[in-house]
């Protein structure tokens, strides 16, 4: 009889993780192996996890992030999968996280500075930083308001250049909006 794999229980805690959706072939031949109180089912592999859930964000104690197919599946409940070496460590005080913005999607995330893909440009911040430039980002990428301070010829090219400096410049956006 094949020996189920189960990770450690507190190994998740304090962790940071994007998740990738996927099919629910996926876990066809899986064996549930933990049924969260809130609903959420996990799947064990010995080469990552898969969660089935209609939650994705800030969990107890963790930042788990579902990254969705395109195009979009309409399932309220979707699956993720992530490898175990895509689990980073997690906590207040040391800057963990930079900041991507995807103009095409008028989105910006955060990302963990042990992603593979972090190129040493972004600014790293703490998570309490990070959330309040996400916010300003977000702020800037729907809201028009701001702009009308502004001699600008195209709010697309002035949006990007405040997102740029506050992705890759310790610069406050009022220090940038005073520059431009």
């Amino acid at each position: 009889m094949e020996q189920l794999f189960r990770p450690c229980p507190n190994s998740f805690k304090n962790t940071f993780c994007v998740f990738q959706e996927v099919l629910p072939i996926q876990i066809e031949n899986l064996k549930l192996q933990y049924d969260s109180k809130s609903g959420s089912k996990y799947f064990y592999t010995k080469e990552g996890m898969f969660r089935w859930s209609n939650h994705w964000g800030r969990l107890a104690n963790s930042k788990w992030r579902l990254e969705p197919m395109e195009p979009e599946t309409d399932s309220k409940f979707k699956i993720g999968y992530a490898a175990w070496n895509e689990f980073y460590p997690d906590n207040a005080d040391e800057e963990l996280y930079y900041l991507e913005a995807n103009y095409s999607k008028n989105t910006v995330n955060y990302q963990h500075k042990n992603n593979p893909n972090y190129n040493y440009k972004a600014i790293l911040r703490t998570s309490f930083e990070t959330t309040k430039k996400i916010k300003q980002i977000r702020n800037l990428l729907t809201l028009t308001s701001w702009a009308k301070y502004f001699e600008y010829d195209d709010l697309v090219d002035l949006r990007k250049e405040i997102i740029e400096q506050l992705i890759y410049t310790n610069k406050t956006l009022d220090e940038i909006k005073r520059e431009l």
